[in-house]
Order: C-alpha cells, then structure tokens, then sequence
C-alpha cells in the first residue's frame, strides 16, 4: 500500500515572460504584464508531494525533516529573492513560467530523492495560478 505525504514551502522571486524571437509587439500582446522590461515578482507557493511505502522500521514515507532540509538547499537557496531570467542559468534560455519553474524544482529535487519514491511538485504562482508537474 501506497501513502502520499507533503510538504509546503515557499520562496519570492522576479521573472519576465519574453521570447527573444519575437518583436516587442507580439511579446507584449503575448505576456502582457508579464512582460515588463523591469521584470515583476512573485510569492511563490510550492508543494512537493511523496509518493511510497511506508517504511516498517520508521513508520515513514520519507523523512519529513529530511524532506525539509531538501527543498531549503535545492529550491529555497537557489530561487529566494532571485531574478529568474538574470540570476538562473538555466533560465537564460528558458521562459520562466510557471510551467518551466515548476519542472525546473522537479528536477532539483528528482536526484535528491530516492527513485523508490515518486514525487509530484506543485506551483503557486498566485493563489488563483498554480501548476503540477508530473501531472497525475
């Protein structure tokens, strides 16, 4: 038998949708807002969900402090008060939408889990906006 157990954390970062390989005209019609040349923020909401047995010797899913410790050093330390599009890497080729941000997390945490266990990330971009990754 399978359990799910979670854990909430949140970060604040700034973002810009922008498509380099569109004129100013279609970004703007496209992203709108968020298209803002001096970028825009967000308080962001996350939800990282484990999926597995539990464990007969600790009672556990996993570690729920362990999970903790996880998400601060991989998404908490990495996304905190950064500008998406300048300060990641990873987004300097890469739209930060939520979309991407959330399978972005996905992948910080994937290696740092065990692959015993199945994870599913979920993003709030707002309280209204919110995305899943695997979507299950």
């Amino acid at each position: 038998m399978e359990i799910t157990v979670s854990r909430k954390a949140h970060f604040n970062a700034a973002h810009r949708l922008f498509n380099e390989s569109w004129s100013d005209e279609k970004n703007q019609r496209i992203f709108g807002k968020c298209n803002n040349i001096n970028y825009h923020g967000h308080n962001y909401e996350l939800i990282v969900s484990v999926t597995g047995k539990i464990n007969p010797e600790t009672g556990y899913v996993i570690d729920m402090g362990e999970l903790k410790k996880i998400i601060k050093q991989e998404v908490e330390e990495k996304l905190d008060h950064k500008n998406l599009n300048l300060d990641l890497e990873y987004f300097s080729n890469v739209i930060p939408s939520a979309e991407n941000i959330c399978i972005y997390i996905y992948n910080l945490l994937r290696d740092k889990i065990s692959k015993d266990l199945d994870i599913c990330v979920t993003l709030y971009e707002t309280p209204r906006n919110f995305v899943k990754y695997p979507p299950k």
